[in-house]
């Protein structure tokens, strides 16, 4: 079923008439959802306010609290779990890891942000634009993005650059880079004449939809207000260029552009549109730096008993061919680039996992296939 909003666009993209008692009726039941989410945060976060709630049904324990503090002291670590700190903070990861990102950087200082508008913003962004039935894109994963890209940049050729502008986009980027993802690709929601693909004209269907969708929630929030209207929009204009450019279909042309400036040493990062570029390409690696990490965490959803992602699942032969396309056309050549342009000792990590992963599937593959050659069901 369509929600009352998107019923309101169908109709205006296909030329309805939409009555004012359907835009009060959409308005109210927006703004009752996000006060609801914004006051159930509230209750439940005793980390950020420093204060105990009284009578809550949702707070965590002192335990639990201290654990989720334990691991922000470790959030730069490549094998940080993203799943154990969602538990530790009951399902608050975005929400607990990006205001600790900001403010450990001295961004909410620097830029005079409003801690409540913040909380407000980051609770509308995980907790009604990242939908949680998605088995992938959800908040969870952009969580572990934001997350794996803090560690890009970290990395001492960033970390010696970038202007506290680069990283407060380049952590809003990630935070926001999949938001209110539909659950389908662009191939689906372009067959199906899906009312975003009209939308968007079939050029970068999701990727538009994420950046508008950051967009629309940082002006409702009012983070931004103080700032001037030519920051505003510049604001708006870099972020939907770092989120764009997580569009798949255009790896190749990243790709191609990265290996020229690494061939030819011509990336300064003292230029605004180097840097820019660069932070293009953490986002990129951010957002497909699974087969990067170690192989265990690809068995913790499994473990919690949750559904295995598509794609994820390594009891299917299928499954493992694409996991070995996807790192051998898309992963491999993006982070061997990656190394090049770093070459630290993440960057080799990072290749070595996916070596080691790869290797693993095709290892499984291999087993499967000697399995049911031995077994009496496949001699027919």
């Amino acid at each position: 079923m369509f929600e009352v909003p998107r019923l309101l666009q169908l109709k205006h993209m296909q030329g309805l008439p939409v009555s004012h008692s359907e835009i009060e009726l959409s308005l109210s039941a927006r703004n009752i959802r996000r006060l609801l989410s914004f006051q159930r945060y509230l209750r439940s976060s005793r980390f950020f306010r420093g204060v105990t709630a009284q009578n809550s049904l949702y707070i965590l324990d002192d335990d639990y609290n201290g654990q989720a503090k334990c691991m922000l002291e470790k959030v730069g670590n490549w094998n940080f779990d993203i799943f154990l700190f969602d538990r530790l903070t009951n399902g608050n990861s975005l929400v607990s890891l990006t205001f600790h990102l900001l403010s450990h950087n001295g961004l909410i200082d620097h830029f005079h942000l409003d801690m409540v508008k913040l909380r407000r913003f980051l609770v509308m962004v995980q907790e009604e634009d990242y939908h949680s039935q998605n088995p992938y894109h959800n908040a969870v994963h952009a969580a572990d993005v934001t997350q794996a890209m803090y560690c890009y940049l970290r990395e001492p050729k960033l970390a010696k650059s970038l202007t506290p502008w680069d990283i407060l986009l380049g952590l809003i980027a990630a935070a926001t880079h999949d938001l209110d993802h539909p659950g389908v690709n662009q191939s689906f929601l372009i067959n199906t004449n899906h009312y975003l693909a009209t939308l968007y004209k079939n050029t970068s269907v999701l990727e538009n939809h994420h950046w508008r969708s950051a967009v629309g929630l940082l002006r409702e929030s009012g983070l931004f207000a103080h700032l001037t209207l030519e920051e505003r929009q510049h604001m708006e204009s870099q972020l939907g260029s770092i989120i764009l450019a997580t569009d798949i279909s255009r790896q190749n042309e990243y790709l191609s552009q990265f290996r020229t400036h690494l061939d030819r040493g011509d990336l300064c990062l003292e230029n605004a549109g180097h840097r820019h570029f660069i932070l293009q390409m953490a986002l990129k690696c951010a957002d497909i730096c699974n087969p990067c990490r170690t192989w265990e965490l690809r068995d913790v959803e499994r473990k919690c008993n949750l559904d295995i992602s598509p794609l994820c699942d390594r009891n299917s032969s299928n499954i493992a061919n694409i996991q070995i396309g996807f790192i051998t056309y898309l992963v491999e050549p993006l982070f061997v680039e990656w190394a090049r342009f770093s070459n630290t000792r993440l960057s080799q990590t990072m290749l070595g996992h996916v070596g080691l992963n790869k290797a693993s599937w095709k290892g499984m593959l291999q087993e499967r296939s000697s399995s049911e050659e031995a077994d009496p069901a496949f001699d027919d």
